[in-house]
């Protein structure tokens, strides 16, 4: 009942305003509306939701794999790295919303932009996380690859990178948190699938009850994947 408690009080004040009759159904509809929608159109939602999570999915690997290559790159190679930093900046200092459209007219309306907009996101706290924890090695752990005579790559798979592993972890963590906005946002600016769209259609045809089905359904699938994520990491102790 405690764990409840954060739930269903802002679920009764919800229910409580729309009864008062303060803000109308067209603004803010009634939770037990946005529940008959869930359940009613929980086939539709269900379509939709596949496609964004599949873009989700893709992002997440493709922007854990380029990070984390990218990381592992600048490390072995202070060149690579002087040469990169600016690209890594310059890929944060875009905004989101600006680099879609682009996105969208080079790429079409099919899943792809979708994917390169979650890549966008998923790539940098990847890669910085990593790049971040090889670069804190402690010193007299790299003082004894080069007693050892280790080559840079033992010295980086056998001791730098297990360093760097809760770097790691921490930086995927805030990647996945980021992951569906990407797709969501590529979806509203062009697409004819997945829970952006729904959104957008819903809002046009005012069905505002499905709109919010719809958020919900982000909500919960960024809280699952958060928590699928978390208890990954944790069991691999990142």
């Amino acid at each position: 009942m405690r764990r409840a408690l954060p739930l269903l009080l802002p679920l009764l004040l919800w229910q409580a305003l729309t009864l008062s009759g303060q803000v109308p159904p067209y603004i803010l509809p009634a939770p037990l509306a946005v529940a008959e929608a869930l359940v009613a159109d929980r086939a539709l939602l269900w379509t939709h939701l596949l496609v964004t999570l599949s873009e989700v999915l893709m992002g997440l690997a493709i922007g854990l794999l380029l990070g984390a290559g990218v990381a592992l790159a600048t490390s072995l190679s202070p060149r690579f790295e002087r040469l990169s930093r600016p690209a890594l900046v310059a890929s944060q200092a875009l905004p989101v919303f600006v680099l879609a459209p682009v996105l969208t007219l080079w790429m079409g309306y099919g899943p792809a932009p979708k994917v390169a907009m979650t890549v966008l996101l998923v790539f940098f706290p990847v890669a910085s996380g990593l790049r971040d924890g090889l670069a804190s090695t402690p010193a007299e752990v790299l003082d004894l690859a080069r007693l050892s005579e280790a080559s840079p790559w033992r010295a980086l798979l056998w001791l730098r990178l297990p360093h760097a592993l809760p770097h790691l972890g921490a930086g995927l963590r805030i990647a996945v948190t980021y992951a569906p906005t990407g797709a969501v946002i590529g979806e509203w600016v062009g697409a004819s699938k997945g829970l952006g769209y729904l959104m957008l259609m819903s809002n046009a045809r005012m069905r505002i009850e499905l709109l919010f089905a719809a958020l919900i359904l982000i909500v919960a699938m960024t809280l699952v994947l958060n928590l699928t994520t978390d208890r990954l990491l944790r069991r691999l102790r990142m």
